[in-house]
């Protein structure tokens, strides 16, 4: 008998002898991006991988999400939202306060927060919790967030860090940032690193790529940076880089931008690249593969990340990859990618161009690219957190 049915005598919903989970669903239910899609790929791949398990999805609200719809019809799966009419049902009051009566009325065996937050009161609650880290950016690059949000991060990622029972950071560099900045024991984080959608594991179709390529109006030959546009991403870098290269390349841009696209501009129209240059916003993401798949090599000068899903996808792609040194990127990339000081463009124009030459060299990096992605499997990353879960409830009872 496992060891969540010898914690109450009895088998779980769901078939079997599982386990009944909780997730902060926010992200999985509002956000198409980021922390919208590790929160959707983490249950989606629990749900999958252990369907004995009740996976329960505590959102303050619902909206229509396709992204989110055909995990909500797993039947293992189920979305909660706040019960009654009180103040502590509402927004921010029920995720930091009132979720936990919740919880504890659903007989919720271990409670997950997926994007660096658990309720203030989860200590007290006596449930069993698990936070997921992404990064501690505000903390290493303050001038990149105000101080408002500086100082409301720092509050609750540190409170939620303190009070769970386990950390699970990302990466290798994620966990040490929590270690260093909060002091945080190493022997309480787990490192489960992200993984990708299964569809950047495979050919898109031609109807796929064709299609992509006329609504995109794609160049022939180009460069693809996926990713917010904002000073930390370091577009800047990749648009110096690119006055090097031959100029019949060209840089696809896709991501939506937080100010800082001007100032991109402005350097393109220096060196003379703007042309040359092609952003698109609203991408859907089942379009996204199509677009890594039809490009020459993956850009990811990023200064500072958690982890880094597109040199992931980039590598799934069966693209070659060049990414910034210096945070996490270096184990996302392992020895696939190309790095690059984020600071140097020529560097980056060095490694593009040894990225856009074709020969043995670059076929062996590739294969080596794509045996580096297969351990970030979905099915893999499930049984890490399964191990996580059951470290957690072995140490809580």
């Amino acid at each position: 008998m496992s060891i969540f049915a010898l914690k109450n005598n009895q088998p779980k919903a769901g078939g079997g002898e599982g386990m009944r989970i909780g997730y902060d669903a926010k992200r999985a239910v509002r956000n198409m991006t980021g922390l919208g899609n590790y929160s959707r790929l983490v249950i989606e791949s629990v749900a999958q991988r252990f369907p004995s398990h009740s996976l329960r999805l505590y959102a303050p609200d619902t909206r229509e999400n396709p992204r989110l719809a055909p995990i909500l019809e797993m039947p293992n799966v189920e979305l909660v939202l706040p019960a009654g009419d009180g103040l502590m049902a509402k927004g921010a009051l029920w995720r930091s306060f009132g979720i936990t009566r919740q919880l504890r009325a659903d007989g919720i065996d271990l409670y997950h927060g997926l994007s660096n937050e658990l309720p203030l009161n989860i200590a007290r609650s006596g449930i069993p919790s698990v936070v997921t880290v992404h990064d501690l950016i505000y903390r290493r690059l303050p001038e990149c967030y105000s101080i408002p949000d500086r100082l409301l991060y720092d509050f609750k990622y540190r409170a939620s860090c303190k009070a769970a029972d386990r950390v699970i950071a990302i990466s290798r560099r994620t966990a040490n940032d929590i270690t260093e900045l909060y002091g945080i024991d190493p022997e309480k984080i787990d490192i489960v690193y992200q993984g990708c959608a299964e569809a950047f594991k495979h050919p898109a179709s031609r109807h796929a790529l064709a299609s992509a390529r006329e609504k995109y109006r794609l160049p022939a030959r180009y460069i693809i940076q996926v990713g917010t546009i904002e000073k930390r991403k370091n577009l800047e870098l990749t648009v110096k880089a690119l006055a090097a290269l031959p100029r019949d390349v060209e840089l696809v841009v896709v991501g939506g931008d937080r100010g800082y696209l001007g100032c991109v501009r402005k350097i393109a129209r220096a060196n003379g690249t703007l042309p040359r240059i092609h952003v698109i916003s609203n991408v859907a993401f089942s379009e996204l593969p199509a677009l890594y798949q039809m490009s020459s090599a993956v850009a990811y000068p990023s200064r500072y990340e958690g982890f880094g899903i597109p040199v992931l996808e980039g590598l799934e792609s069966n693209r070659p990859v060049i990414a910034g040194k210096g945070s996490c990127l270096e184990e996302a990339g392992g020895e696939a990618a190309f790095y690059v000081d984020p600071d140097s463009p020529r560097e980056m124009a060095e490694a593009l161009k040894a990225a856009l030459t074709d020969g043995p060299q670059l076929v062996s990096r590739l294969a080596i690219g794509k045996r580096h992605a297969s351990r970030f499997s979905n099915s893999e990353i499930a049984s890490r957190l399964e191990a996580v879960y059951e470290k957690t409830i072995r140490q809580k009872y």
